[in-house]
């Protein structure tokens, strides 16, 4: 599995959710994982959530991560699930080792009750497709919901540390992933 950390600033608008977006885009061919900073605006049309429609969903700072898995073919929604809510634990898991307690509901991470990261999981026929994304800065998001960015969430919170976040997230679900894939590959089955 690939990972690579774009250029800050690209805007998350549903987009990249699309199979091959890392292909097509940046060159990646594969199973990835792709990280980077920049603002959130979600069009109507590109929404995946049913339960969103209707809602704004946006940011001006958040880290997002797009995962593609191409390892089950036909691609599996419930495995892909499965997935993400691996990645949101790991996330939560490396807010932890910070200092950054958090709650876990499903695929979203609250700090002191505020929403903290948003996560959506799919796929197509070819792959199945991850986008996490956690607020850097509450700035930009709903009126309607409570939210809190990781610069509140830590006194001294800054890029390097931003950084940091975003490459131990992205290095422990591949490991993970690999994790899992050898131990497939070790176990007697019946």
């Amino acid at each position: 599995m690939k990972y690579k950390k774009l250029e800050e600033g690209i805007i998350y608008d549903g987009s990249p959710i699309q199979p091959f977006w890392a292909f097509k885009e940046h060159k990646i061919k594969g199973s990835s994982i792709v990280a980077w900073i920049g603002p959130l605006n979600i069009e109507p049309e590109e929404l995946i959530d049913y339960e969103d429609v209707g809602l704004e969903i946006k940011a001006d700072k958040m880290m997002h991560f797009i995962v593609e898995h191409f390892d089950r073919q036909p691609a599996d929604l419930k495995t892909c699930y499965h997935r993400q809510r691996i990645l949101v634990m790991i996330a939560k898991d490396v807010l932890s080792d910070l200092g950054i307690i958090t709650t876990r509901d499903g695929d979203d991470i609250y700090f002191e009750g505020k929403k903290l990261s948003i996560s959506i999981a799919t796929c197509s026929n070819s792959s199945m497709k991850i986008h996490f994304g956690m607020n850097v800065i509450n700035k930009g998001t709903p009126n309607d919901v409570e939210t809190i960015g990781l610069c509140e969430c830590l006194e001294d919170m800054d890029d390097k540390k931003i950084d940091g976040i975003i490459d131990k997230i992205c290095e422990s679900y591949i490991n993970e992933i690999e994790s899992i894939e050898e131990d497939i590959t070790k176990t007697r089955v019946f």
